[in-house]
C-alpha cells in the first residue's frame, strides 16, 4: 500500500508531541501509513451516513463533525486527505472542502494522541529517539483497552 500522506507534516506533529526527543523517518512514515489506514475507515463510515440521508456527497457532519477549523491551522495538507477519504469509498462519492478539512483535523488530533504516547514509551524504553517500534507498540497496547 503506498502511503498518500508526506512524512514531512506528520513528522513535525511527532515532534511537536515528543518534548525535545528526536524522531526517526521510520516513525514519522508509520505513523503516516496509521493515519492514512484510520481515515480511509472514517470516510468508508462517513460515505454510509451520507447514503442513509441520500447523499454523494460526505459532509463535516457525516465525520461527526460541527464546526470546521481553519485549514491554515493543520499541520496535515488537505490534498493528501482527500486522497485518504477516497482510498477505499465509490468514485460516486465527493468529498466537499469543509468534510476535508474537518478530516484532516480529527488525523490531526488522532495523530496527535499516538505521538505523545509515543514519546512516553520511547521514554519509557530509556531512549532519546522515538522510533517506528513505539509508534506499533501503541497500537499493540491499544488493542488491550
Amino acid at each position: 500500500m503506498s502511503v498518500e500522506l508526506p512524512f514531512a507534516p506528520v513528522d513535525a506533529v511527532i515532534r511537536r508531541n515528543a518534548d525535545g526527543l528526536r524522531v526517526s523517518a521510520g516513525s514519522a512514515e508509520e505513523l503516516a501509513r496509521r493515519i492514512q489506514t484510520h481515515g480511509a475507515s472514517l470516510a468508508v463510515a462517513a460515505a454510509e451516513d451520507a447514503t442513509a440521508d441520500g447523499r454523494k456527497t460526505l459532509m463535516p457532519s457525516d465525520f461527526g463533525v460541527t464546526h470546521v477549523s481553519d485549514k491554515d491551522q493543520l499541520e496535515l495538507p488537505v490534498a493528501p486527505v482527500d486522497r485518504i477519504a477516497r482510498l477505499d469509498i465509490d468514485d460516486s462519492y465527493r468529498v466537499a472542502m469543509d468534510a476535508r478539512v474537518a478530516l484532516a483535523e480529527i488525523l490531526e488530533a488522532y495523530a496527535d494522541d499516538v505521538a505523545a504516547a509515543a514519546a512516553t514509551l520511547a521514554r519509557h524504553a530509556d531512549r532519546r529517539t522515538v522510533k517506528a517500534e513505539d509508534i506499533e507498540m501503541y497500537f499493540q497496547l491499544a488493542q488491550y483497552y
